[in-house]
């Protein structure tokens, strides 16, 4: 699948990540984030999408600190080797911590975004050709 129970290893602010159920179309995993004194536990249902020579990967949370959490990742050919998209969509349901994490949102995508470059660099070698920016909306 998306193989959620190693995000650990490189994603920052990932704790820890266990996958509760696997079937071919999902997988349900928990997952524990901190940062600073803040630390949650979420469960979501990760699918993978698959049109045409695009794929994605979808995780919406199902349980946890979130009143909606969405993320979606897009892979495509591309010219230059795949053309990576990525949206999050998230709300708490405690104001401190929304109010605490929307004033450090642009930086943790764009750390997010990078261990993922950075993970797919150690699996499948460095990119063909250097990352466009990374364009973050709070």
């Amino acid at each position: 699948m998306a193989d959620v129970a190693r995000y650990p290893e490189f994603l920052p602010w990932c704790l820890a990540a266990r996958v509760r159920s696997r079937t071919s179309e999902a997988e349900i995993a928990d997952l524990v984030i901190g940062f600073g004194p803040f630390r949650e536990t979420f469960t979501s249902r990760v699918t993978i999408d698959q049109e045409g020579q695009a794929r994605g990967i979808r995780s919406v949370g199902i349980a946890g600190p979130f009143r909606q959490l969405e993320s979606t990742w897009r892979f495509a050919p591309d010219a230059g080797g795949c053309r990576v998209d990525f949206e999050l969509a998230f709300e708490f349901r405690s104001a401190l911590l929304q109010h605490t994490v929307r004033a450090l949102f642009a930086e943790a995508v764009r750390r997010m975004v990078a261990a993922f470059e950075k993970r797919a660099g150690a699996l499948y070698g460095p990119p063909r050709q250097p990352s466009r920016a990374v364009a973050v909306q709070a």
